[in-house]
């Protein structure tokens, strides 16, 4: 398939031929796109994954459109009415809706009027009509078809008079404009490039859909309106509270119609043939034609705004899988219930869990007491390194009675992001891990490893419930589940696995594996004890050689028989490792331990047919950090002391908080009170910001401002900027517009737009994020 299609994505993803060619050949031979980047970067000329990903996808998309083309072919020449030309037409359709603009007028219908006009005979009018010649008496050459009757599905269907006549044949000729190719092509790029959005609220709607209350009487050009405005009127569409439309000017796209049809346009008098081909093509465009491309157009900007929703989720998801790990350390994990009972378990350096506990530190002074003996107990007697509290309702009680317990200095107390936790722990890995223990132990399990790993956590969780996306439930699922997945696997993969310790959930993300063999991995793990090398593998029930060519540079073994098991050097290239070694007359091992041996080695020396620079270099690397983690060190993050909730906040303070989610319209940050402040994309910076990805990012730690409060509907607006303007609005001078109603809380479109938009769910996604 590439041979055909290598010149256009050539073209399309500006690589070069060779690249492509060699991608796709790897894809088609079953190779990941993490393995692809990592260690096949002489045949690909190193492309990333984001190139590799793209190749791949482009390829399916084309692969899909191939065989849509052969459908058409077949059922046209099934039907015998395939052409010569039609079918060159065919071949050279280069996009779907060209394909299928071709196939309409062949396309099997159900009864039309322009069917059943064609039925009672009125193919030669329409056909007089169409020539257009004004000087043919309409009137009488309609008479001959007055009277004509047939009878389609038990219903009677006749010409009664003249006018009827007339009306059958333009229905005849409406159809056959809609059909016509290259008036969609042109009329579909007028839809798209010129089309403006409109949005109304549905009659008696207006209180039950407030929170649509910015798209009640809305209105700008679609091809301007970002991803988020689109998702909001969509939403309000399908909650039954809006309703909207997409059309470009109608006089517009009128003549464009009859710039295809009209020969003539100034002798339009409703009894000449120009005048009735007039009527044909406004009936067309009402009726037909506008209809189908509003509806391809709307598909168009809804594909568009769901591409942009899932970039953004997925950005956030992997600074979120990305975080940095606190590691191997002795752990409390505590699921708050300041109130109600806090649950805390106990996990050893490899997250397995030890103990488990409940305490009532909010009930009063005994049971208070109680629960400070309980923990510092643990704590001395475990020798506890770490203790982890989940962000729900009551952390910042429990976080303060923790930190008023004059612990060991060297015992870290975090704050951890808990979103998704009661998912894991109703979920069957759950069950299956803790079949013995409730939901509130497994949440806490859950909560302390999220702290010492929070990739290998989340990787059991489905990613839409991590909750750091935007309209998540309202995109294409298929198109966000392969974007999230992507993301995880990519994720996993840059870490790298321990062997003897993962998970088989985090096992099944490794590049080349599957559950399946996961489970295998963990079950030869448990039956035999820990894999001594990367060769042992292949002992491993249902893991072949190409499982194994794809997934052991990505699996880690410490203490391993060979020096390189811990590495990501690839096996593949162990014996060229052992040639460094031997050349300088050392071991690997001595190589690993001797940055002095490691600079005699020169590169140039070793590079191939098959291993170049690129993989040498990376080598090279390995060898001086063998199984180095890409994450960032942790750093210890606390929340101002005394702010514990809502009540707790002042205009014009403060605070350190961390980002929890990144939209296209700015950032929600946690400031610890239990509510994520929104901090409007006009608020993030001093400077202007056209993307807040490009200055914030999930999990990244910030200094806010509290801008304004609004306990009644819980909503806090923060500002990021250096210097803050607030001054109330009514203080201004008139027409000055200030920072602080820039965004007032429904925020305002891209770009900083003084009108406020796309809100509905913009502060309801902060709070869903904690379910």
């Amino acid at each position: 398939m590439i041979e055909k299609h290598l010149a256009r994505l050539v073209q399309e993803l500006k690589l070069q031929p060779r690249q492509v060619a060699a991608t796709a050949l790897l894809l088609e031979e079953g190779a990941t796109v993490p393995f692809i980047a990592r260690y096949r970067k002489e045949k690909t000329g190193e492309l990333d994954e984001v190139q590799i990903t793209a190749i791949r996808d482009r390829l399916e998309q084309l692969e899909q459109l191939d065989q849509r083309r052969e459908s058409i072919i077949g059922s046209l020449e099934e039907r015998k009415i395939m052409t010569e030309a039609l079918q060159a037409k065919i071949h050279a359709a280069d996009s779907l809706a060209a394909l299928e603009d071709l196939y309409l007028p062949y396309r099997p219908k159900r009864k039309t009027r322009a069917s059943i006009a064609k039925d009672l005979g009125l193919d030669p009018l329409a056909e007089l009509i169409w020539q257009q010649d004004d000087k043919v008496d309409l009137l009488s050459a309609a008479l001959p078809h007055v009277g004509a009757k047939i009878e389609i599905d038990a219903k009677i269907h006749e010409i009664p008079d003249v006018a009827a006549a007339l009306a059958g044949a333009r229905d005849i000729l409406a159809e056959r404009m809609n059909d016509e190719a290259g008036v969609r092509a042109e009329m579909r790029a007028l839809y798209i490039e010129h089309g403006v959005i409109t949005s109304k609220v549905v009659t008696g709607k207006e209180e039950e859909g407030a929170k649509f209350r910015d798209y009640f009487d809305w209105n700008e050009p679609a091809s301007k309106a970002p991803s988020h405005r689109i998702l909001a009127i969509r939403r309000g569409e399908s909650e039954g509270m809006l309703y909207s439309r997409l059309l470009p000017d109608e006089a517009t796209a009128q003549r464009v119609l009859e710039r295809h049809f009209v020969k003539n346009p100034a002798a339009a008098a409703p009894e000449t043939s120009t005048g009735q081909l007039r009527l044909a093509a406004q009936d067309s465009l009402k009726r037909l034609l506008g209809f189908s491309m509003e509806v391809e157009a709307r598909t168009f900007y809804k594909k568009k705004a769901d591409e942009e929703a899932i970039r953004v989720f997925a950005d956030n998801l992997r600074e979120l899988l990305l975080a940095s790990p606190l590691g191997q350390k002795v752990t409390i994990g505590i699921d708050p219930g300041f109130r109600t009972g806090c649950k805390i378990v106990l996990l050893d350096r490899q997250g397995k869990l030890l103990a488990n506990e409940v305490i009532f530190p909010g009930r009063g002074v005994r049971e208070m007491a109680e629960a400070a003996e309980v923990i510092r107990a643990i704590v001395s007697r475990h020798k506890v390194e770490a203790i982890a509290i989940g962000n729900g309702t009551g952390s910042r009680e429990t976080e303060t009675f923790v930190r008023k317990l004059t612990l060991p200095s060297s015992v870290a107390i975090v704050v951890v992001n808990e979103s998704g936790a009661s998912i894991y722990s109703a979920s069957e890995a759950a069950r299956e891990e803790f079949p013995d223990h409730d939901l509130t132990v497994r949440g806490a399990v859950s909560i302390g490893r999220r702290l010492m790993d929070p990739l290998a956590e989340l990787v059991k969780l489905d990613p839409k419930s991590i909750g750091v996306g935007q309209y998540q439930h309202d995109v294409e699922q298929s198109a966000l589940k392969r974007s999230l997945d992507d993301v995880v696997v990519s994720c996993v993969n840059n870490v790298g696995v321990e062997l003897n310790t993962a998970s088989k959930h985090l096992l099944a993300y490794v590049s080349g594996m599957n559950s399946r063999v996961a489970a295998n991995i963990v079950a030869h793990r448990d039956s035999n004890g820990p894999f001594v090398s990367r060769e042992s593998l292949h002992k491993v029930a249902g893991l072949g050689p190409k499982a194994f060519e794809q997934a052991a540079g990505f699996l880690r073994i410490r203490d391993g028989l060979h020096p390189l098991d811990a590495s990501a050097v690839h096996p593949e290239r162990y014996p060229l490792v052992d040639q460094m070694a031997a050349d300088i007359g050392c071991s690997v091992a001595d190589l690993v331990r001797d940055g002095t041996r490691r600079s005699q080695i020169k590169p140039e020396k070793y590079v191939t047919n098959e291993v170049g620079l690129p993989t040498l270099k990376d080598i090279l690397a390995e060898l001086a950090k063998p199984g180095r983690d890409p994450r960032e060190k942790f750093e210890a993050f606390s929340f101002a002391d005394g702010i514990e909730k809502m009540e707790d906040l002042t205009v014009g303070i403060r605070l350190p908080g961390v980002v929890t989610n990144v939209t296209a319209f700015g950032a929600f940050v946690d400031i610890g009170v239990h509510q994520d402040g929104l901090v409007h994309i006009s608020q993030l910076s001093d400077e202007f910001v056209k993307n807040p990805a490009d200055v914030v990012k999930v999990g990244q730690k910030v200094s806010a401002t509290v801008m304004e409060i609004d306990m009644a509907r819980k909503r806090i607006a923060l500002s990021l900027k250096s210097k803050v303007d607030l001054t109330p609005r009514e203080q201004r001078p008139k027409g000055e517009a200030g920072t602080r109603d820039v965004k007032k809380f429904t925020g305002a479109g891209s770009g900083g737009s003084a009108r406020p938009a796309g809100g509905a769910d913009w502060f309801t996604m902060a709070q869903q994020k904690r379910k």
